[in-house]
């Protein structure tokens, strides 16, 4: 079986739609619901009526900084409105299948493309810089805690899934 390796470099959430996610260095994850004191968790982010989609979105450190070497756009990793910030695994390659971060196991659901909403709040371009590069949502499986620096490791085999595109 094919292991991939990665880290955990940043945790980002956010009590409200329309804030900017502030980073924290821990926080709790809840099986199917998203992460503690997230809009998601709370049921009122944007786009929440579709939330069992959105429990945790996932972005590569490398894909903000090659937007942001492309574009000359400051986009930083909490203006990408993701919740965790990875570094050296990709994320593309996680849709259907299962892995975990710090222990917590996680379903890749799709991906998770930039939008206009994503592009309005930025004021950047978004679109199409962030295409097919954009992140990843994830179902989270089991309850527990996510700390920055976390190991994040894929073992499993690809899942049959509906919501893969």
């Amino acid at each position: 079986m094919n292991e991939t390796h990665g880290t955990l470099e940043g945790i980002y959430i956010t009590a409200t739609a329309a804030a900017l996610p502030q980073p924290v260095a821990r926080v709790g994850a809840i099986a199917g619901k998203g992460l503690e004191g997230d809009r998601y968790a709370l049921g009122c982010g944007t786009f929440s009526k579709n939330a069992a989609q959105r429990d945790v979105t996932l972005i590569e450190a490398e894909e903000v900084e090659r937007f942001v070497r492309e574009t000359g756009h400051p986009l930083d990793a909490a203006q990408s409105r993701r919740n965790l910030l990875t570094r050296g695994i990709r994320l593309n390659d996680l849709v259907g299948r299962e892995f975990s971060v710090g222990g917590i196991r996680m379903l890749g659901l799709r991906l998770c493309e930039p939008c206009t909403h994503l592009a309005r709040i930025t004021g950047m371009p978004v679109l199409p810089g962030l295409v097919h590069r954009g992140g990843l949502y994830a179902q989270i499986l089991e309850d527990g805690e996510l700390s920055v620096g976390d190991a994040i490791v894929v073992s499993g085999e690809l899942r049959a899934s509906e919501n893969q595109s």
